[in-house]
């Protein structure tokens, strides 16, 4: 087995004899063939950030200086990359390509799983029914997105906003703004909400009154001889 392992190594140093200045010493092409392997699989890993560079961080990969951009470290906007430093983040391989000496990671995706996992067992917890407090993330034609919190978001359908009739959601609601929503539907791990079902029912409007008076009773009460009065009998 150790003979085979010498073969082979002899063999990666032979076959980027001819790389010039390019060429790596067995240890590192061992590193980026495990590189490659990582991108395939896409197991993840865990490194420790070393530097700060423009446009994201760096990190070592077992002797290879790996690069990881800023928009590949969170979900969120970053505008100071330093409280990364020195700290152990975990990540995936996104691009190996050991002949440009390139070496990309990636944390966003193990993160965007994570967010996902959370969010389909927080929903697996909401009810038909169950009341929330919650933002106006976005605005359409045919209603508003709401955000809950906690990576869970639901519609409000447009026919679903106000008691009375309206032509746009923008003509009630206005993004940032605070609403309060009743679950009225789940399906397919989407959230269907309501908010006139937490308003009150407007009442209908009484008739209005007419006065009317009547003459007196004596004045339009007609006996059955007055009726026959001026009537000739043949």
């Amino acid at each position: 087995m150790a003979e085979s392992m010498k073969d082979y190594e002899a063999m990666l140093e032979e076959s980027y004899s001819l790389m010039g200045d390019g060429v790596h010493d067995t240890d590192t092409l061992l590193a980026w063939r495990r590189a490659e392997e990582l991108q395939a699989s896409q197991e993840n890993i865990r490194v420790t950030v070393t530097g700060i560079v423009k446009g994201g961080v760096v990190a070592d990969f077992e002797g290879i200086r790996a690069f990881i951009p800023v928009s590949k470290l969170s979900l969120d906007r970053i505008e100071d990359c330093n409280p990364f430093l020195e700290k152990e983040i975990e990540v995936r391989v996104f691009e190996a390509d050991m002949e440009a000496d390139k070496l990309i990671l990636s944390a966003k995706e193990i993160l965007k799983e994570r967010r996902e996992a959370s969010r389909k067992r927080k929903l697996s917890d909401v009810t038909v029914g169950q009341v929330f407090h919650g933002t106006v993330a976005t605005i359409k034609d045919y209603g508003a997105f709401i955000d809950l919190g906690d990576g869970m978001s639901g519609l409000v359908h447009i026919s679903q906003i106000s008691h009375e009739r309206i032509k746009h959601p923008g003509v009630v609601l206005k993004e940032g703004q605070e609403v309060d929503v009743k679950v009225i539907d789940i399906k397919d791990g989407k959230l269907s909400l309501s908010i006139k079902a937490l308003l009150e029912q407007p009442e209908e409007q009484a008739p209005e009154e007419v006065d009317i008076k009547l003459p007196q009773s004596e004045k339009i009460s007609t006996s059955f001889g007055e009726l026959l009065k001026g009537i000739k009998l043949d």
